[in-house]
């Protein structure tokens, strides 16, 4: 069975996370009684689903959004409109104590690990508080379960005695990552979660990721900006654009035929270890990123793409359904 087939069986099933037209703006004040002039759309009406046990990754330039994508999804930030669905459940207007027990299903994988740790605690009390506050085990077997989460991300027992500035960068987010499945939670959202590391260090920690991810069934939400990471740990790819999705395919197949001209600039810049292909003719993209408080009219990416056409600059494509979606009114083939 193909790796295509066996995405069409599972996505059968009802999906873990279902993301529907999801909006969140970030208003624009100015003037001395700080009045909205605008809004800086961060995310602009986008789906997505998530299917159990798998990995969509989400890429894109800087200030696409995407992290705001994650950050919505979690809650941390709140949406303006649309829904979030975890588990057929409507999550979008949770009160605090309401998301209380579903913050022990989705827990986040913070870029900067250091800033997601109090450096005054002990790597123990980072540890033992949470699941002491969501009483997810007995006072008498916090010790254990403490000892058992630094064995899962590779760090020895001793660890749990000391401070966050007494760890490198990797084994700081080895420890984020222990907070993070000390719930036992079936959603983890990924925030470039290996940006900020050496390149042998990121690659210990996705095989740390994809080994989790096997015994402790998760599901991830993997955003990046490098699309090399993403490759090697996602099921799916979602390649986003000003605040959009415009295209979503299997990792191998966007890979092998990318359909929007965005996405095939974003493959350019991955780099390539074959000779030959690195002399293949490469698509000019020319131009700057417009700003998200004044998105262009039509296709959002028609003011830097080579095969513009006057449709693109009228009407907004809709990202297509199928297997391999794409936002654009002429894909390559």
């Amino acid at each position: 069975m193909t790796v295509l087939e066996l995405i069409d069986k599972r996505f059968t099933k009802q999906p873990l996370l279902q993301v529907e037209g999801l909006k969140t703006y970030y208003p624009i004040q100015r003037g001395v009684f700080s009045k909205a002039a605008g809004f800086i759309r961060a995310v602009d009406d986008v789906n997505l689903q998530l299917y159990e046990g798998e990995t969509v990754g989400l890429v894109g330039e800087s200030g696409c959004g995407k992290s705001t994508l994650g950050r919505s999804i979690v809650r941390l930030e709140e949406s303006n409109s649309g829904r979030i669905l975890f588990q057929n459940q409507d999550i979008t207007h949770y009160s605090q104590r309401q998301l209380k027990a579903v913050r022990t299903q989705i827990q986040m994988i913070f870029q900067d690990p250091y800033a997601s740790l109090n450096p005054k605690i002990r790597i123990y009390d980072a540890l033992a508080e949470p699941l002491l506050v969501h009483n997810l085990v007995k006072r008498s077997e916090v010790q254990k379960e403490v000892e058992q989460l630094l064995h899962l991300v590779g760090l020895p027992r001793t660890a749990r005695d000391r401070y966050p500035h007494e760890f490198s960068g990797g084994q700081r987010q080895r420890i984020g990552i222990a907070r993070a499945i000390s719930f036992r939670p079936k959603l983890i959202v990924c925030d470039e979660p290996v940006s900020a590391l050496d390149v042998s260090i990121q690659a210990q920690i996705l095989n740390l990721l994809q080994d989790l991810q096997e015994e402790l069934k998760l599901t991830y939400l993997f955003i990046a900006h490098g699309i090399g990471a993403v490759k090697q740990i996602s099921t799916r790819i979602a390649v986003m654009y000003l605040g959009k999705i415009v295209e979503l395919a299997p990792t191998e197949e966007l890979f092998r035929r990318p359909k929007h001209p965005y996405t095939k600039l974003l493959l350019q810049a991955y780099p390539q270890p074959d000779p030959t292909l690195r002399k293949l003719k490469k698509l000019v993209i020319q131009g700057d990123v417009p700003s998200p408080a004044n998105p262009p009219h039509g296709c959002r990416f028609h003011t830097r793409c080579p095969y513009v056409q006057e449709r693109c600059q009228k009407e907004e494509p809709v990202l297509t359904t199928n297997q391999h979606g794409v936002a654009c009114h002429y894909p390559l083939t």
